[in-house]
């Protein structure tokens, strides 16, 4: 593997990563294949699935069960790290929009919506980023070298939806604090970026989200791997001058003036 995109010796943490045909899952799998070691969260005990998935690869990785709501999660996360590696380099915040231990309905105009599922909106999309970047940064400071992704949406930094005002703030949020976590870190050798993905082909897509996809100028939903791509690269040593930014993937949907 070209130098440019190797993570040998590299340990990493990405959040929620417990579905199979999740972004989080894609991610982790492609940062093994660059040579990472990593810990991966999600909240339910379908986490040690993914992570025997991964050893069956001959890859080193760890699963932990974790609400990131929860302010005690993101530290234990980076120790897992630090105990079995010694290090955390790479950290991918992808924890957020929906959980399937605690679904709520967070949608809706806002004057439909009480303050409770404002709050909830937010502390499972924006307070979970501020947790984990608060227990990993000092970390990566210390080594002089790390990576923060923070997984956001098109919805809110960039287009909107009707009906979706908490989620629209919160990933919004998101690409604000890694501009300005961005900042802060640099002289550290730290780069804090954000990915913005459009419609997914999850296990989850909705035959509307997946309607909505066949509209882009790409004419489908990019693939998990496809985020995972981008992501990876952001991690990677040839992105090392790229920081503060929000890298849309979207099929060209939030350019397009038309739609078929």
């Amino acid at each position: 593997m070209s130098s440019a995109f190797d993570l040998t010796g590299r340990s990493a943490l990405v959040t929620g990563a417990g579905s199979r045909t999740g972004i989080g899952f894609a991610t982790a799998r492609l940062l093994t294949e660059m040579g990472a070691s990593v810990v991966i969260t999600s909240t339910t005990d379908r986490i040690h699935e993914r992570v025997r998935e991964l050893r069956a690869a001959g890859t080193e990785a760890i699963g932990v069960i974790g609400d990131l709501t929860d302010p005690a999660t993101a530290p234990q996360l980076v120790a897992a790290a630090i105990e079995r590696w010694g290090r955390l380099d790479v950290v991918v915040q992808n924890a957020g929009m929906t959980s399937i231990t605690k679904p709520q309905p967070e949608a809706g105009a806002i004057e439909d919506m009480d303050y409770t599922l404002w709050r909830a909106s937010l502390s499972r999309n924006l307070d979970t980023t501020f947790l984990v970047a608060k227990a990993c940064l000092p970390v990566m400071s210390t080594a002089g070298w790390g990576r923060l992704v923070l997984v956001s949406s098109v919805s809110g930094p960039v287009m909107a939806m009707r009906g979706e005002p908490a989620y629209a703030a919160a990933k919004s949020g998101m690409v604000g604090m890694a501009r300005a976590l961005a900042m802060d870190s640099a002289p550290h050798g730290i780069t804090v970026n954000a990915v913005a993905p459009g419609w997914i082909e999850t296990g989850s897509q909705t035959p509307h989200e997946y309607e909505q996809g066949q509209r882009t100028p790409m004419g489908r939903s990019a693939k998990p791997e496809e985020v995972a791509a981008a992501i990876c690269w952001l991690t990677s040593p040839a992105a090392s001058y790229v920081t503060g930014q929000c890298l849309e993937v979207d099929g060209g949907n939030s350019i397009a003036e038309e739609r078929a």
